[in-house]
């Protein structure tokens, strides 16, 4: 690849080495060549891409510039509707023609910018099942080692985003959907603050829990995006009428006197953590440490709890909008799919207002430990990429995790490359922050990306193609 970040092809771009055309047809070529191998992407709109592309360059040409994202091959989660190609959130229930001839405004955001979509990539099915091949769809893979799991549910862009089939994308979060797959792919994915970037237009999960958030290889990228994705919408009855930051103008590479939290009970000392991930987590913080942040070990009360609140209220709201189709198309979602969104139904009223009654405490507890901190650090997950053959719900039931706490809490937590594995799998450090501070958690993951180069880091697919 002659560019692997959108910072970088964006000044190519400017400085005429290099072309959108040219770009793009070069992410295209190598798109197509591999998402067999890979799957990626439900669909490449190829046509579409390279038309988007001349008219950015044409734009460029003209003086018309319209930021770092024009003229930027990009793919967009397969939950989110986008004009000239369909959504079918990788099912086969999903009305046909859903969202057809419609951007999603975030999706309008993007176009408006001048950026390019090179499709629509894989996803868990209603971003919540595990894949089932016997659906059609493409089953994708982690680029790293096709034995293993991408994670979910933004699996795809995760994964085009690792391969090099795309410099960044969309991705959504209800429990740590655009996390997990930047953990185990080994790029930056950020979890936005609930209502900063509007999601109508998107198929729903969780609906006071999902948001959408940016994926790319580097902070400074998702920071670009960012940019362009948040702010207020009206046809989003829970988007946030916030400020939107110029974000990429506040990395400017300091954390002096920053005030890291690292919440060791259940986040460092679980015992399914592994040690590569622990021992490179805290060596990432160290290096923080030694550009002038400042580090405290606290405890957090509750977390386990935290995990199992979000699961809850997660399958509660994604069974409310599931609850038909699963009594008329049982047979219709995936083996994996249907007994997940299943189990909101054994839910009772009482252990929702339960569960949500802890999420108040529990945001309590946090806004208290932010008082005195700027950013919580954990690991993104307890274990590098696992076996894909391994999986099940049942697994992930009684697997730690160090996600879902943010969605239920509604704050911004990004994901960024810490190291390697000794099996060559990625490794990944979460970083959260307080209600709309963005900024701060990207500031912090480029100050280290500048002083490491784990995110840069593109896994060796070439051979795949003739696969």
């Amino acid at each position: 690849m002659t560019v692997s970040t959108i910072k970088d092809a964006a000044a190519a771009l400017r400085d005429g080495s290099l072309t959108s055309t040219a770009l793009t047809q070069q992410i295209l070529d190598r798109a197509i060549a591999l998402n067999p191998a890979l799957g990626a992407y439900v669909d490449i709109t190829r046509e579409a891409a390279l038309e988007q592309a001349g008219a950015a360059d044409a734009a460029l040409a003209a003086g018309d510039d319209r930021g770092p994202l024009q003229g930027i091959p990009l793919a967009i989660k397969d939950i989110i509707a986008m004009k000239g190609a369909a959504t079918t959130a990788n099912s086969r229930v999903l009305a046909s023609g859903w969202g057809a001839g419609t951007d999603a405004p975030v999706v309008a955001r993007l176009r408006d910018a001048g950026a390019v979509f090179v499709g629509k990539s894989t996803t868990s099915e209603f971003a919540i099942g595990l894949p089932d091949p016997d659906k059609g769809f493409l089953v994708p893979h982690n680029p790293w080692n096709v034995e293993h799991t991408p994670a979910g549910s933004s699996s795809g862009t995760g994964v085009a985003v690792a391969a090099g089939l795309a410099l960044g994308g969309l991705g959504t979060d209800t429990g740590g959907s655009v996390r997990s797959p930047a953990a185990v792919n080994g790029h930056t994915g950020l979890k936005v603050t609930f209502g900063r970037v509007p999601k109508s237009g998107v198929v729903p999960l969780g609906f006071s829990l999902d948001s959408i958030g940016p994926m790319a290889r580097s902070a400074w990228d998702c920071a670009a995006l960012l940019e362009v994705m948040a702010g207020y919408d009206p046809t989003d009855p829970n988007s946030a009428a916030q400020p939107v930051p110029a974000y990429t103008e506040l990395l400017d590479g300091s954390v002096d006197g920053l005030r890291i939290a690292l919440p060791i009970p259940y986040f460092f000392d679980h015992e399914q953590l592994d040690p590569q991930m622990h021992d490179a987590v805290i060596a990432a913080v160290k290096q923080l440490v030694g550009q002038g942040a400042v580090s405290t070990e606290v405890e957090l009360a509750h977390a386990a709890e935290a995990k199992e609140a979000n699961h809850i209220i997660l399958v509660a709201e994604a069974y409310a909008y599931h609850r038909n189709n699963l009594v008329n198309r049982w047979s219709d979602y995936g083996i994996h799919t249907r007994p997940t969104l299943a189990r909101g139904a054994f839910y009772t009223a009482g252990d929702v207002a339960q569960a949500e009654r802890f999420r108040r405490q529990f945001s309590r507890d946090v806004a208290t430990l932010f008082e005195s901190h700027d950013v919580i650090v954990t690991p993104t997950a307890a274990v590098p990429a696992e076996p894909a053959a391994g999986l099940s719900p049942s697994k992930r039931l009684s697997s730690v995790s160090y996600t879902g706490h943010w969605n239920l809490t509604g704050l911004p937590a990004v994901a960024v490359p810490v190291g390697f594995s000794t099996s060559g799998l990625p490794l990944s450090m979460q970083i959260v922050g307080k209600p709309f501070a963005e900024a701060t958690v990207l500031k912090v993951a480029d100050a280290l990306q500048r002083v490491s180069d784990w995110h840069l880091a593109v896994p060796p697919v070439e051979d795949l193609s003739a696969a």
